[in-house]
């Protein structure tokens, strides 16, 4: 007697399909973790080749993020347009050749150019890596993948931080671009392993919506980098233009807001119309999507905030290099990796809400500690406890809304979810970045002028005379130095001036950790809108069905 058809799903268990895409798309996220991990581990290194300041550095990551999150919707549309594999490869070939440009830079100008080209090539890349898991696995196959892809990007910030610590401290920082140039040509080789994926050639793309997205992201990230450059509310000498003496920053913020509500409700007009928006709005039609982005939002804005401070505080507040940066983030790093694989464990005993709500306060208090813990020695045991905490909290979070947007979608929306998730997390990244170096040094600034006012050795027309308070920002003590030789000082204000330096940094570090940590605190508000699921109910199934969503609990 022949035996009867199993079902689909049984199937569907038994031939289990080929982990080298998954392998494939794991080095294209680690080949762009690489780059973003790479800048903030050899800033000591980009500051002293170029002679320039750490936020000019930070300027470089901010430049690179708008890039992916003004263009990675566009990107998402002309991935359908051409095929997400052909996308994959045109993206993963630029990234390459922007990392060359990036190991051949001879001044700040060629390095900005190059993470513009590396984010206009992982605005290509992002949405594809979504499209391609949904086109190569299926049920618990496909779950594991996105679990591994979030994994690989927490691992690739571990073995980066690592790799680039010890290259940058034997060889210099070039070499680290150099590495990942050469990751780029191994994954385009792979990439004609995928499987083909047709062109939708009756894609319409919606350029004016294109242009209201990078519009409005473009002036939010530009106004917020440069709020203290160009001034909170009155414009400062640097400002290029001002309004009536007011700073331009606030006023870009502000319309930059403006146009992003045009933005949406150019898309809610043309989706009446029957016609696709650039995004389509199916993917943020609920009230639990729409927490999810928020919460994505703010942890991902977190986590770039603390590595800049890492670093900052490291080599330029002690003096460290890049290997010694590495050590010292190593824990924090290896902590999201484990919490990004590991949480899903927890989605069958708790809810999304519950899990949400436990991982922002948990971030909230590894930050507490860390501003109390931090002294003139980096390696205290409290230090590298608090980073295990900040560590576990942010990659359970990076997991959970991931798993709640991609749940909520169906497959044809793989494009939409992964332009999402790249648009919020790059919009972050540099918001987050902007945020810590805005904030740190404009506190820096404050507790500076304020203990020279209040010393007794330095005069106030002295004060009035120092050049070092012209642009007060993190410099070494040997750069200080340098400064201080400059001017009509005594040896006895030095000194002050030194001490005051040293004293107002660590505090500034402080009082910027303890704010990240009201941050993540207050992030427990929309945390407490994800879906409230009945335990055992939440299945990570993401694509298979329609939009629709588990029952919530009464």
């Amino acid at each position: 007697m022949p035996d009867k058809p199993k079902p689909a799903g049984d199937l569907q268990q038994a031939v289990q399909a080929s982990w080298l895409p998954m392998i494939i798309i794991a080095l294209a996220q680690i080949q762009m973790s690489f780059n973003v991990s790479a800048l903030p581990v050899s800033i000591g290194k980009i500051v002293e080749a170029f002679d320039t300041s750490p936020t000019t550095v930070s300027t470089a990551l901010v430049i690179y993020s708008l890039a992916v999150a003004g263009l990675v919707m566009l990107g998402a549309k002309v991935g359908k347009l051409i095929g997400a594999r052909l996308a994959f490869q045109i993206g993963v070939a630029l990234h390459g050749v922007s990392m060359a440009v990036m190991a051949l830079s001879q001044d700040t100008g060629r390095i900005f150019l190059a993470q513009a080209l590396a984010g206009v090539a992982a605005a290509l890349i992002v949405p594809t890596l979504v499209v391609l898991i949904a086109n190569h696995y299926r049920g618990a196959q496909q779950s594991q993948s996105l679990g591994l892809l979030g994994s690989a990007q927490a691992g690739a910030g571990i073995l980066a931080f690592l790799v680039v610590g010890i290259i940058g401290t034997l060889a210099g920082w070039r070499p680290s671009f150099w590495l990942i140039a050469g990751i780029a040509i191994v994954v385009f080789l792979l990439s004609f392993r995928f499987k083909s994926i047709p062109a939708d050639r009756d894609v319409k793309i919606d350029w004016i919506g294109a242009l209201l997205a990078a519009l409005s992201i473009t002036l939010i990230s530009l106004g917020f980098n440069n709020l203290k450059a160009w001034g909170m509310l009155l414009a400062s000498p640097d400002a290029p233009v001002s309004v009536l003496g007011m700073s331009p920053s606030p006023i870009m913020i502000v319309v930059g807001i403006v146009i992003g509500q045009g933005f949406f409700i150019w898309a809610h007009r043309r989706q009446a119309q029957g016609k696709a928006p650039l995004l389509s709005l199916e993917v943020l039609d609920t009230p639990q999507e729409r927490a999810a982005t928020y919460s994505l939002f703010i942890i991902a804005a977190l986590g770039p905030a603390i590595n800049f401070l890492i670093p900052l505080y490291i080599q330029i507040v002690q003096g460290g290099d890049s290997l010694q940066t590495s050590i010292a983030v190593i824990p924090y790093s290896l902590a999201i990796f484990i919490a990004t694989a590991m949480v899903v464990r927890l989605f069958e005993r708790f809810t999304p809400r519950q899990i949400g709500r436990g991982g922002f306060i948990i971030v909230a208090i590894g930050l507490a500690l860390l501003a109390i813990a931090i002294r003139n020695d980096w390696g205290t045991p409290l230090v590298i406890f608090s980073l295990i905490v900040i560590g576990l909290g942010e990659g359970a979070l990076l997991t959970l809304v991931f798993n709640v947007l991609v749940s909520a979608s169906p497959k044809k929306l793989a494009g939409d979810v992964g332009a999402l998730r790249g648009t919020t997390n790059n919009l972050a990244t540099g918001l987050g970045t902007a945020f810590a170096s805005v904030l740190s040094v404009s506190v820096l600034s404050i507790i500076v002028v304020n203990s020279l006012l209040r010393s007794p050795v330095i005069p106030d027309v002295v004060v009035e005379n120092t050049t070092y308070l012209d642009e007060i920002d993190f410099i070494s003590n040997e750069q200080l130095d340098d400064v201080l030789e400059e001017t009509d000082l005594t040896p006895r204000q030095e000194a002050e001036v030194f001490e005051i330096n040293v004293e107002a940094r660590l505090q500034a570090l402080k009082i910027s950790f303890l704010t990240l940590a009201c941050v993540a605190a207050l992030a427990i508000l929309p945390a407490g809108k994800l879906p409230d699921y009945v335990p055992g109910e939440v299945i990570v199934d993401s694509f298979e069905n329609s939009s629709q969503k588990p029952a919530e609990s009464s």
